[in-house]
């Protein structure tokens, strides 16, 4: 069927984590996918063999990753013209309390406005904590962080909040979207 890219940045794993299901998704409903980290991607790296493109970021001390900013400033005509789907994943999203929420939801506004990335499709996820291989001061700010979102503050083990079924829903609305697009040959959102 499509052919998709599933570039993203991760600094523990957990969305390069992410990004491989999606990958795997997306095989699953027969399409061609490829996850690439953006960091090992040439800057203007060439998106026309592909019918459709993922990009994914963690937030680590409110920011994005630099190497996925860079790959969407520097490709943006291209995803301009082209199905895309943006995923972010943070500590922010698990949290019960709205204010957390919103401010994942305000890393997301201001990177899309900063870059001006128009996806057509956006999912913030939650990450993990992998106390085990964090250093000394990294695990206390972490931790610090960690009793205010989750209360998982116990740094003898990881935690992991991605909700799976989550990733796979986004994963098959926009394969959907995708293959509606493709069927009926518009280029017009849907």
């Amino acid at each position: 069927m499509g052919s998709f890219l599933v570039c993203y940045g991760s600094s523990e794993g957990q969305t390069a984590k992410i990004a491989d299901r999606i990958a795997a998704r997306l095989r699953d409903r027969d399409h061609e996918a490829t996850a690439v980290d953006a960091g090992a991607l040439e800057t203007d790296y060439p998106l026309g063999g592909f019918d459709a493109v993922v990009v994914g970021s963690s937030i680590h001390v409110g920011s994005h990753q630099a190497s996925v900013r860079s790959f969407v400033e520097a490709n943006a005509e291209a995803l301009a013209a082209l199905p895309t789907a943006f995923f972010q994943v943070s500590l922010s999203s698990v949290a019960d309390d709205p204010e957390w929420r919103a401010e994942a939801a305000r890393y997301v506004e201001e990177f899309l406005e900063d870059t001006g990335f128009q996806p057509d499709r956006i999912a913030r996820f939650g990450g993990a904590l992998r106390y085990s291989k964090y250093g000394f001061l990294k695990r206390l700010v972490m931790k610090r962080s960690a009793r205010e979102a989750t209360g998982d503050t116990d740094t003898s083990r990881d935690y992991e909040y991605t909700d799976w079924a989550e990733v796979e829903g986004f994963t098959d609305d926009f394969a959907a979207f995708v293959e509606r697009r493709v069927a009926t040959g518009s280029n017009e959102p849907t």
